[in-house]
C-alpha cells in the first residue's frame, strides 16, 4: 500500500479536499458534543520544528490527544536533522518509530526529501513556500459561514509568501477566482501564477482587488526569517493595509482572515481584526479540526 503525504493541498485530489473539509466540520460537532473519537490509541505523531510555533504545536498536540494518540515535540536542539545526519537517514529512522511525522521548517525540498524517504504519512506543517494546512482551517472557515467556496472571488492582500503560494493551490483544488494585491518585487512564485492564468490575477491596487470580493485575506509583511527587512516591507506595503475602509469594497458578504499572528496597525487595522466581517478566530480554532481530519485521513488509507 502507498503511503500518502500531505507536502501540498495538490497531494490531496479535489474530491478528497472537500470530503475531508466535511470531516473537519463533523469531528469538531463531535468534540463539542462531547463524543470521543480516540481510534489512535498507541499511535504516535512525530513533530519536528525548525520553525517556532503556537498554534501549529498546540493543534497537532490536542489533535492527538484528541484521538486518544500521542505526540512527541522535537526541536533542532533534539534531533540530528541538519546536524549532518542526512535528511533521508532522519526519515528511514524517524519513521521505523512513529506512525506519522508533521514538518514545519525552512526549505521546502527538506519536506519533500524527508516524505520520499519515510515509510509514514509527512505533514508540511509550513515551509517557506507553502503552508497547506492553513489553508484547510481557512477553507473549512469559509464553508462553515458562507457553504461552498467554488466560483467565489478571494482577494489576497500582501506579501506574496507561502500562504499567497498555497492560496493558488486552492484556487485550483476548490475552484476558485484568486486575485493578488502586491507591491512590485513581492509577488508569489511566478510558476505557480503562470500554472493557474485565467484563474489567478495580479491586480496593484488592493482597492480595485477588493470590489465584490467575497473573501479577503492577509498575513504579516514580514514573515519568519526576514526581520532584518521589516523598515523596508513597511515602506513597500504601507498602501496595502486591510482595514475597514478596504473591507467596505468587498461583497456585502464577505469574510475577512489572518493567518496569525497578526501585526495589528500594520497588514491589518486594530478596527478590522474585531470587525464582525473577521473571522480569523473561528479560523485559528479549525486549524485543530481540519488537522483532525486530515491526520485521520492520512492514517487510515
Amino acid at each position: 500500500m502507498n503511503v500518502r503525504h500531505f507536502t501540498t493541498l495538490l497531494d490531496l485530489s479535489p474530491a478528497e479536499l472537500k470530503q475531508l473539509i466535511a470531516r473537519a466540520i463533523e469531528l469538531k460537532s463531535m468534540h463539542k458534543r462531547g463524543q470521543r473519537h480516540d481510534i489512535f490509541r498507541g499511535k504516535t505523531l512525530g513533530m519536528i520544528f525548525e520553525k517556532s510555533s503556537t498554534r501549529t504545536r498546540v493543534s497537532f498536540e490536542v489533535a492527538m490527544t484528541h484521538f486518544g494518540g500521542a505526540s512527541i515535540f522535537l526541536s533542532p536542539r533534539d534531533t540530528q536533522l541538519g546536524r549532518g545526519e542526512p535528511i533521508e537517514d532522519s526519515a528511514r529512522v524517524l519513521s521505523r518509530m512513529v506512525d506519522a511525522v508533521m514538518i514545519r521548517t525552512f526549505a521546502h525540498d527538506t519536506v519533500e526529501t524527508f516524505a520520499a524517504h519515510s515509510a509514514v504519512p509527512v505533514i508540511n506543517a509550513l515551509t517557506d513556500d507553502f503552508h497547506p494546512c492553513q489553508l484547510l482551517a481557512d477553507m473549512q472557515t469559509f464553508v462553515e459561514h458562507r457553504g461552498s467556496i467554488q466560483g467565489k472571488r478571494v482577494v489576497w492582500v500582501g506579501d506574496g509568501n507561502n500562504m499567497c503560494n498555497s492560496y493558488i493551490n486552492a484556487a485550483q483544488q476548490f475552484d476558485f477566482e484568486l486575485l493578488i494585491s502586491c507591491p512590485e518585487g513581492f509577488e508569489p512564485r511566478a510558476d505557480l501564477v503562470e500554472r493557474e492564468r485565467g484563474r489567478v490575477t495580479i491586480e496593484r491596487d488592493p482597492h480595485k482587488a477588493a470590489e465584490g470580493a467575497h473573501l479577503l485575506v492577509t498575513d504579516v509583511w514580514a514573515s519568519m526569517g526576514q526581520e532584518e527587512e521589516q523598515a523596508i516591507r513597511e515602506r513597500a506595503f504601507a498602501d496595502y493595509q486591510v482595514n475597514t475602509d478596504l473591507m467596505n469594497r468587498t461583497a456585502k458578504d464577505a469574510l475577512f482572515m489572518h493567518c496569525l499572528p497578526a501585526h495589528r496597525g500594520e497588514e491589518v487595522s486594530h478596527e478590522m481584526m474585531d470587525d464582525p466581517r473577521a473571522v480569523v478566530w473561528d479560523e485559528a480554532e479549525n486549524r485543530l479540526h481540519a488537522q483532525k481530519a486530515l491526520i485521520e485521513f492520512l492514517l487510515t488509507q
